[in-house]
């Protein structure tokens, strides 16, 4: 195999030269960078990059543990994370914790052994030992969609979890995720808007900060609407389908059963649509129902779903940008950086179709809740 000495031969410049070219490490003429990428591309040379990670005590790698094969929504995410990744130079390798706690700590430590240079990681409800682990061993960590420090106060729903158990203060960690109390906000009071008085939300897994946060945009949106807060229209669907589809059973259950529904996330809105079926109850005639998260065919329902539109990819590309500006910079203040989502009008909620065909996604409203925010915390 060619090695470095003979594309610096082919290239009439020396080996520093070659590895600065390489590397990225020093400004080179552009002649002699060409000249220098000619020779590679002639001589079929491969970096040996275990050498330079030996040299460098950098492995120029990434690991990613998040639910994906389970999650649609994290799916999207990773397709942001790998193309940033290999944009960066960088190789990704990936792990799925399956949103179980002790299976989460023994994928992050496989990956810390993998000796990565930072990792990206979705945490579960109950992340403690997670966080122990990475305090201990100092692992450079973004944490992504469900953040460890948000804390909403909802009177218990979310059981603790993420929010509440990891001492005051600042985020040890850079945090990436997208807002979720406001747009949720704003499904109910949509729905309000449109007559509905008794609103029911199917909240995801108790614990995650996105159930917490979702679960008080719910209560905002009732406020704003001037409705009262019924405790039974509230009731956990844990993240997934089955849970939603027993969920909203009980819902249609009670003795005044809700006329409208919000669902947390798209595995929910799947069982809930099933459900609704199984009753032999139409969307929106009989239930009016709008849904957090959109996703690839929820314009191909009918009717087709209201829903808010979270930025998938760009959610994972931004959360490998914090996480290298975090190695170049190891003592820079920790962050959180929130992204906007969309409100995606259409037919599921009751309002007809417009006569032009299919809405584009409404531009999220210019408050500071719902434009890009990077709040930073002195660590």
């Amino acid at each position: 195999m060619p090695t470095m000495a003979d594309v610096a031969r082919s290239a009439g410049v020396s080996v520093a030269t070659v590895s600065h070219v390489l590397n990225g490490t020093r400004p080179v003429l552009s002649h002699t960078r060409q000249a220098v990428l000619d020779a590679v591309d002639a001589l079929g040379y491969t970096p040996n990059t275990l050498a330079r990670s030996l040299v460098t005590s950098r492995t120029r790698s990434i690991g990613l543990a998040v639910s994906a094969i389970s999650n649609p929504y994290f799916t999207e995410i990773l397709q942001g994370v790998e193309a940033a990744v290999l944009e960066a130079g960088y190789s990704l390798l990936i792990a799925d914790p399956h949103d179980d706690p002790g299976h989460e700590r023994k994928v992050v430590q496989l990956l810390h052994e993998r000796r990565v240079d930072g990792m990206i990681v979705a945490p579960s409800a109950r992340p403690h030992d997670l966080v122990g682990y990475l305090r201990r061993h100092a692992v450079p960590t973004v944490f992504l969609d469900r953040v460890i420090d948000a804390g909403v106060a909802d009177g218990g729903a979310t059981g603790g979890g993420a929010g509440s158990a990891l001492g005051e203060g600042p985020p040890w960690y850079d945090q990436v995720c997208t807002e979720s109390a406001e747009p949720t906000a704003r499904l109910v009071t949509h729905l309000a808007q449109l007559g509905h008085r008794r609103i029911g939300l199917i909240a995801g897994l108790p614990g995650l900060s996105t159930t917490g946060e979702r679960v008080a945009g719910y209560r905002d949106g009732l406020i704003a609407a001037g409705l009262a807060h019924d405790a039974r229209l509230l009731v956990s669907g844990n993240s997934e389908s089955a849970g939603a589809e027993q969920a909203t059973a009980a819902l249609l259950a009670l003795p005044d059963p809700p006329t409208a529904l919000v669902t947390a996330n798209n595995a929910m809105t799947i069982g809930t649509l099933r459900a609704l079926r199984r009753q032999r109850l139409s969307v929106p005639d009989d239930v009016a129902l709008c849904c957090f998260d959109d996703f690839a065919w929820a314009d191909l329902f009918s009717p087709r779903l209201t829903a808010i539109a979270q930025p998938s990819r760009e959610l994972g590309a931004q959360a490998v940008q914090v996480l290298l500006e975090r190695l170049d910079e190891p003592l820079r203040p920790s962050r959180t950086v929130r992204l906007p989502c969309a409100f995606v009008h259409r037919t599921s909620c009751g309002c007809p179709e417009e006569p032009g065909g299919p809405e584009e996604p409404e531009a999220p409203a210019d408050t500071a809740s719902s434009t890009l925010q990077e709040k930073g915390f002195a660590t």
